[in-house]
């Protein structure tokens, strides 16, 4: 059991697990980069292009490493708090490090014509936005956690990235269409989410400041 009169160590499991995490986000989008472009067309690709050897094992091996990275988001977070590890610098790296690898992963996918713009935009604009309104909940002392909708949204992100990232068919898996189909889900998610935020936001700095009255 866990000393609850010691604070936690600024290098635990879980923030080390964190470190990890970012540690493996360059990685991933190094071997991305590595990829060769795929050809310009529409982006529902009914038929996808047979993959270079070259193409195929950089897909493999970043998917597997962006898959690995996404998994310690749920250990480090359930390490936390099972053991009474929460820290400032974990609640600091936690949010960059998921931001960092998806928001990343995106920019990268889309410049391998993997993955249309509209979509990096409108998630990473998404994502921008609730990071600034949080900071201004920061400033006014209300701290709004996560909500279902929003974990939901993530999972949806984690899932469909991991798929554009792998790409091509595998037997009768066709893994870019599954990641389009998920990603659109991921999109709708990504915007009710962010509307459902900031309602919650302007009741709780709305409800604080009529206290203040």
């Amino acid at each position: 059991m866990p000393d609850l009169a010691k604070p936690p160590r600024l290098f635990n499991l879980a923030n080390i697990l964190t470190l990890l995490r970012i540690v493996l986000v360059p990685i991933v989008l190094v071997l991305i980069l590595l990829m060769e472009v795929e050809p310009t067309q529409g982006w529902i690709r009914w038929e996808i292009t047979e993959p270079t050897r070259n193409n195929l094992i950089l897909s493999i091996v970043a998917t597997v490493l962006f898959v690995i990275a996404s998994l310690t988001d749920l250990v480090d977070g359930y390490v936390a708090r099972k053991y009474q590890l929460v820290t400032n610098l974990g609640k600091l790296l936690d949010p960059l490090a998921d931001k960092l690898l998806i928001m990343g992963a995106m920019v990268m996918l889309v410049e391998k014509n993997r993955l249309p713009g509209w979509i990096a935009v409108v998630i990473i604009a998404r994502e921008l936005a609730i990071t600034s309104l949080r900071s201004l909940a920061g400033a006014e002392g209300v701290v709004i956690s996560a909500s279902r909708l929003g974990k939901s949204k993530t999972v949806f992100q984690v899932v469909s990235v991991a798929a554009i990232i792998l790409y091509y068919p595998f037997g009768p898996i066709n893994f870019y269409l599954i990641g389009i189909t998920v990603f659109l889900l991921a999109v709708f998610l990504t915007i009710w989410s962010g509307v459902d935020y900031t309602r919650h936001f302007w009741l709780l700095i709305l409800g604080k400041n009529q206290g203040r009255k």
